[in-house]
């Protein structure tokens, strides 16, 4: 398997260790019937992220970034993969990747500001440039 391509399975179990965080979390703090049911809007009142305490409701805003990050990161894998343009460049951005997003968690969970914005550029750069890369 290719660095990047570990890199990505890893990030895909980040996400995994991330909504088991948010959901043991959100179901310590709220009724089973709100975690457990439906979800209808007329049942909960406001969405669950909203109900939950700053921190839980930032670990839920972490991994809705996640999702969000882990899209592009994906097309650059792919596109690097597939393209046969991997080198030690694509390989190094695919690792500062994942580690900012590991850094990324705690650093929201905690509010660290500037810091999680500073993690997440670090990341999101990385994710750019293994795209640009592939374009060479």
């Amino acid at each position: 398997m290719t660095p990047e391509l570990t890199a990505l399975t890893l990030a895909g179990l980040l996400q995994g260790v991330q909504f088991a965080l948010v959901s043991v979390r959100a179901n310590m703090e709220l009724p089973a019937g709100k975690t457990m049911g439906p979800r209808d809007p007329d049942r909960l009142g406001k969405p669950i992220a909203e109900q939950v305490s700053p921190r839980t409701g930032r670990l839920f805003r972490a991994l809705n970034n996640h999702f969000e990050g882990l899209i592009l990161f994906t097309l650059a894998v792919v596109v690097v993969t597939l393209g046969d343009k991997g080198t030690g460049l694509t390989a190094a951005c695919a690792w500062i990747y994942l580690i900012a997003r590991v850094f990324y968690v705690p650093a929201y969970f905690f509010g660290l500001t500037p810091w999680r914005s500073v993690i997440w550029i670090v990341g999101f750069l990385a994710t750019m440039l293994m795209l640009l890369s592939a374009l060479i």
